[in-house]
């Protein structure tokens, strides 16, 4: 066993508003679109795939992580994992397949583990929440008004 030393894991999350964000060495956060990718999904690069395969290959290219994975290219890394996601389901997979999964699941953002890890977060629609904020509050009857008065 290792001692001493950082590891990839060690200490606590990053997190995108932390006092100390202007080290050096301290990479900036990236923000996905909350919309989704609006590229479409590219044609499957493996041969032969299953239906299944294809559905879960759209539908994860319609997340905002695939903004990131089209600029660093990454289709057979996530034609990899929709594979080997699609085995790890089945009745009879191994263990060590769920566990590879889990790792490539973090390793192209789909965890919120893996998007801390690299430093992506989605934006956050000020608008909308701030339509939430205006919505007028629920009108209590005249009944609970009553009931408050006599608290």
């Amino acid at each position: 066993m290792t001692s001493g030393g950082a590891r990839a894991r060690s200490g606590p999350a990053p997190d995108p508003n932390a006092l100390r964000r202007d080290r050096k060495d301290d990479r900036g956060w990236v923000t996905l679109p909350s919309e989704g990718f609006q590229g479409g999904a590219p044609e499957f690069p493996l041969s032969d795939p299953l239906g299944a395969e294809l559905a879960l290959w759209s539908t994860l290219w319609r997340k905002p992580q695939a903004f990131m994975w089209d600029q660093l290219g990454l289709e057979f890394q996530v034609a990899a994992y929709v594979r080997a996601f699609i085995e790890s389901v089945e009745a009879k997979a191994s263990a060590g397949l769920k566990t590879a999964v889990l790792r490539m699941e973090a390793e192209l953002g789909l965890s919120t583990v893996g998007m801390n890890a690299l430093r992506w977060k989605f934006a956050i629609d000020e608008v909308a929440e701030r339509r939430e904020e205006a919505k007028p509050a629920a009108r209590q009857s005249a009944r609970d008004r009553l009931k408050a008065l006599n608290a």
